[in-house]
């Protein structure tokens, strides 16, 4: 299929993903290094989500969510990956129009849904921290579960409304995307329709969606710390800063990552689908790490899986 063509997005079948503009000899690299980060991310989440499953000690609200947050990671980053390795070793680099759909519409499903995740998360560690003894009432099983259902809600309306606006326009000019996924902002470039209403809803989905989710976030934490630093003892201060560090330091890498992918200029797409790399693979691969290395209960709980292979074999 040629990259040139005239006619709507209905005469559209595939688009050509162009990658990394690097040399041929290179693409074999990418794969491994993909290969290799995308394993840590299986590897990281499932075993996050086995060990909350299985350990009867863990079945508290915030590792509810946190396993949770191990399947978003795992979903968001399996939706990219596997095509991206295809593409590295092959010479065509094509993915179908409903592919290419598909795949706005679950990443845009799970990077949102993660954002509200957090944002829970962050509510719980604000229960936890500042109101401990009425942490039973307000974070019970029924208000999480409704918690994660909401956030998965506001996924589902955000990729509805982003992809539809995406794939509504015209691609008359070229079907070639810059990038080695299907990113609204590259498939908006080769557009040859109008993209003010495009730009609305996006604009749109930030104010009302995305940037609350932050606002709530930095609001709990601000909480959090002028409760913690009334606390006498630098122990206690200490103890109490500790329980939320491990989701301070996921929510700094994701967003951080995020706002620098996109606060690179257009006029450097090569550093932003680097970038991009971090928050859809290394993020997801960092996450597991985070909270099991400075997670008494996780370490213990991996413990005890550890001992009972060792006992059966």
């Amino acid at each position: 299929m040629g990259d040139k063509g005239a006619g709507n997005h209905s005469d559209v079948t595939d688009f050509i993903l162009v990658g990394f503009r690097v040399r041929p000899e290179f693409h074999s690299l990418f794969f491994l290094l993909f290969l290799l980060v995308y394993g840590m991310v299986l590897l990281g989440n499932i075993s996050m989500m086995a060990i909350i499953v299985t350990d009867s000690q863990l079945n508290t609200p915030m590792y509810f969510f946190l396993g949770n947050l191990s399947f978003i990671d795992l979903s968001y980053s399996t939706i990219i990956a596997p095509k991206a390795m295809v593409n590295f070793l092959s010479e065509k680099k094509i993915v179908s129009f409903a592919g290419c759909v598909a795949q706005l519409f679950f990443f845009t499903l799970f990077i949102v849904t993660e954002g509200f995740v957090l944002a829970a998360m962050a509510y719980d560690r604000f229960i936890a921290i500042c109101n401990p003894l009425l942490y039973g009432v307000h974070m019970s099983r029924h208000l999480c579960t409704q918690m994660v259902a909401g956030s998965y809600f506001c996924g589902w309306v955000s990729s509805i409304l982003q992809a539809s606006i995406t794939f509504s326009a015209s691609f008359c000019a070229s079907r070639v995307i810059d990038h080695f996924y299907c990113d609204s902002y590259q498939i908006e470039k080769i557009s040859c329709s109008s993209l003010f209403v495009n730009k609305i809803v996006s604009f749109s989905l930030a104010a009302f969606i995305i940037l609350p989710t932050i606002v709530v976030i930095v609001v709990f934490y601000v909480y959090i710390v002028t409760t913690v630093l009334k606390i006498p003892s630098s122990e206690g201060r200490k103890k109490a800063f500790s329980t939320c560090s491990s989701h301070l330091g996921v929510v700094s890498l994701l967003y951080g990552t995020v706002s620098f992918v996109y606060l690179i200029p257009p006029s450097n797409p090569e550093l932003r689908k680097v970038a991009s790399v971090f928050y859809i693979l290394v993020t997801p691969m960092l996450n597991p790490l985070i909270y099991s290395l400075r997670n008494k209960d996780v370490k213990q709980a991996l413990r005890k899986i550890l001992w009972r292979r060792k006992a059966l074999s």
